[in-house]
């Protein structure tokens, strides 16, 4: 493994996401020919090396940190010159964070300490400006003709210690100069469960005033990301830590997610979701931007002190319209009225906007998730581990901070929920690795069935429910459980997102986009993993172009992802763009050498013929073989029907994988089978079907029994074994013998 030091310089555009959903192909153009005209000519100028683009990013890694510094003043100088001659609406603005350190090198590609330093500081970034690490004032701050003001230490999310960190001044007259400014605390995530009185007031007008009315003041349009939705919205922001000790940051963290989740719980309030918000950690904008960015008009915001069981939790609603702070309160309670806080704050909340609850949505606020306190500390930890795509390390430490929580309280429904929501995501996608499909399946049923059972209105034990039914072919029952979903957590995006893609799967695009584009909103800056799911709804729903703008900036966070891959792939062919197809399905058989049509289309043999038959020539147009290793055998080597059944008729194949697995097979008089290679020791049934030979394993392809064939080897390739065996999984060479 190679390690370097090396200047790192990350530029992001500011507001790329919203500005896709106004105009797609115009941002991305746009994105381009900066890139084209700005970047690269500055990054060749002072010889950096454009290590890859990241969606709305981009990585440049350079020798020397005064080149990086130099390169990002001369990128920010001419972007601003560019900026003020075009159209507002047509601006593209970047942040720019560089970071002197460590890195890890893997082919072309760089990672490590040194380049997640930089991604943070970038985000601490103006629009159009640029902010650097410690390491790099430390080795610039006399080389390079701008100034500095610094913006003190930083906790940055995932680097253990403090980072300092300096704003770049490019002004002449601040040249040479550092400047210290007062440092101010990075906002974080807003209790789930905190927070205080709202008795609002204004004098005279108590009997008209409608607080989630905008104030009409000028400009207020063009001041917000979104328009104002017609309801009170609000934006939780991240709740501070402020003990002293980053134990307890998980419930800052939980007690965020927590308010956020029961306010979702309204239908009467749009509240933007949990990622939207965490991304915003650590941003030293004032109040009124951030809701601009997120389009709300009020804003939640506190901080957490616990020294062993006393808590002193402070909240303040602020109105960010008017940038006035509606109330205040200041709670000094013991760790175990967690609760109690919580109800108090989410009641104040809903008085003071004027907003009328219905009997269900009482009861639901009213219902405490547990009593008691230690699981619902294990159940935080696990919420905070989030889901990342195909990682087992994550999903193994979420799944036993689930189960620790159930273990401490059994009737903890959404515990339960949460063991739910990972089951159907082994199931659904073949993850085997943790579980087989068959036990998967079990558990997210029964996990499902379980939180239901606890707590009816459970959300995301529907959306798991209805997954499930999806999968089965059981469609009606699929929408009717998605559906219930989303009317018992109407601002959860999460539910609208999977809302969308059993619409989308069962014959009602048009509902479906429409329901994709409500998720969105509501979690206007999401997870990669959220994006991918939005942008598998847009192709499926037939807008290619929507669907590579939302997964093309996976790529940075998903780089290993194989659906991101596929789907892009197919996406490029859709639309004749041959090269960029090419390249995507490149990739894909580069990360997933066995890739195959026949894979795919067992996989998603669920889906509608429609569906399935577009996607499959997609992937066929971008070059994605039929077999796995494009294994194309010839017919007159094919095994008949009776050579087969003298093959497998009580015998033992012994051989290798294509991939350089060693394997045994044994096949009984019955049609049973056994299978075991290092890895992998299963059985299952097997039938010849003409000259087709047919195997079902249990926990495998969702326990479909799927088809392949038997060749004779005349390829040349491991002469001593006779025959080829080609597969959905897997290409084997073998030989037989009773």
């Amino acid at each position: 493994m190679e390690r370097r030091l090396a200047a790192i310089l990350i530029a992001d555009v500011v507001g790329y996401s919203r500005l896709s959903q106004i105009d797609e192909e115009g941002t991305r153009a746009r994105f381009q020919a900066d890139q084209d005209d700005v970047f690269e000519p500055a990054i060749e100028r002072h010889h950096g090396r454009l290590v890859k683009t990241m969606g709305d990013g981009l990585l440049v890694e350079f020798q020397s940190v005064v080149d990086a510094l130099r390169c990002a003043a001369a990128v920010q100088q001419r972007k601003a010159t560019r900026n003020a001659a075009a159209l507002p609406q047509h601006r593209l603005e970047f942040r720019i964070g560089i970071n002197l350190g460590d890195i890890i090198v893997e082919g072309w590609d760089i990672q490590g300490d040194g380049v997640n330093v930089a991604d943070r500081v970038q985000a601490l970034a103006e629009p159009g400006g640029i902010v650097i690490s410690g390491t790099t004032y430390d080795q610039v701050k006399s080389k390079v003709p701008v100034g500095f003001a610094s913006l003190g230490e930083q906790r940055l999310k995932g680097i253990t210690e403090p980072v300092r960190v300096y704003r770049v001044l490019l002004d002449p007259v601040a040249a040479g100069k550092t400047l210290r400014t007062r440092r101010r605390l990075p906002m974080r995530p807003l209790v789930a469960g905190i927070a205080a009185a709202v008795i609002l007031s204004l004098a005279g007008a108590a009997l008209w005033w409608q607080p989630w009315i905008p104030a009409r003041s000028p400009g207020l349009g063009e001041r917000f990301a979104y328009p104002l939705p017609d309801k009170p919205s609000v934006a939780v922001l991240p709740f501070i830590n402020v003990s002293g000790d980053t134990e307890h940051d998980h419930l800052a963290e939980g007690l965020t997610d927590d308010l956020i989740t029961e306010l979702s719980k309204v239908s009467g309030l749009f509240v933007i979701a949990r990622h939207s918000v965490f991304a915003l950690q650590g941003s030293v904008g004032k109040i009124q931007d951030v809701a601009a960015e997120l389009g709300v008009h009020y804003v939640l915001e506190g901080t957490l002190q616990r020294a062993g069981p006393q808590l002193r939790i402070n909240v303040k609603l602020i109105d960010a319209v008017t940038g006035l702070s509606l109330w205040a309160e200041r709670y000094d309670r013991q760790y175990t009225d967690l609760f109690a806080v919580q109800d108090d704050v989410i009641g104040k909340i809903i008085a003071a906007l004027s907003v009328k609850l219905s009997a269900r949505e009482r009861d639901q606020l009213a219902r405490i998730p547990t009593e008691n306190l230690e699981a619902y500390d294990y159940y935080m930890r696990a919420e905070q581990e989030g889901f990342i795509f195909r990682d087992v390390d994550t999903y193994r430490r979420t799944l036993s901070f689930y189960q620790k929580a159930i273990d401490l309280d059994p009737g903890f429904a959404n515990a339960h929920a949460g063991i739910a929501r990972v089951a159907v995501d082994v199931w659904r996608n073949d993850y085997n690795y943790l579980w087989s499909a068959a036990v998967a399946r079990k558990i997210a049923y029964d996990a499902a069935g379980q939180a239901l059972k606890l707590d009816p209105n459970n959300a995301r034990a529907h959306t798991v429910l209805a997954l499930l039914q999806w999968v089965d072919g059981r469609e009606t029952e699929a929408r009717n459980s998605a559906n219930m979903a989303v009317a018992m957590q109407p601002n959860d995006a999460e539910a609208a997102a999977n809302l969308a893609l059993i619409l989308v799967h069962t014959g009602d695009s048009g509902q479906a986009v429409t329901e994709m584009e409500k998720a969105l909103r509501l979690d206007p800056s999401p997870a990669s993993s959220f994006q991918l799911l939005a942008g598998i709804v847009f192709y499926t729903a037939g807008d290619d172009q929507r669907a590579i703008s939302l997964i093309e900036p996976t790529l940075g966070n998903l780089p290993k992802v194989e659906p991101a891959r596929e789907y892009l792939a197919a996406a490029y062919a859709d639309q004749g763009n041959d090269t960029r197809a090419a390249t995507e399905r490149a990739k894909l058989l580069e990360l997933f050498p066995e890739s195959n049509l026949t894979y795919y289309g067992y996989l998603y043999d669920y889906w509608r013929d429609g569906d399935l038959q577009r996607h499959l020539a997609g992937l066929r147009k971008a070059g994605i073989p039929e077999w796995p290793f494009g294994f194309t055998g010839n017919q007159a080597d094919r095994l008949g029907e009776a050579d087969l059944r003298t093959l497998v008729d009580g015998k033992s194949w012994t051989g290798k994988h294509k991939n350089g697995t060693d394997f045994i097979q044994y096949f009984d008089k019955d049609g049973n089978t056994a299978y075991r290679s290092a890895n992998t020791n299963i059985t299952g049934t097997i039938e010849v079907r003409g000259d087709s030979l047919c195997e079902k394993f249990d926990g495998y392809f969702l326990d479909r029994m799927v088809c392949g064939y038997v060749y004779r080897n005349t390829t040349g390739e491991q002469g001593d074994r006779p025959y080829i065996h080609v597969t959905p999984r897997a290409l084997t060479f073998f030989s037989s013998a009773p």
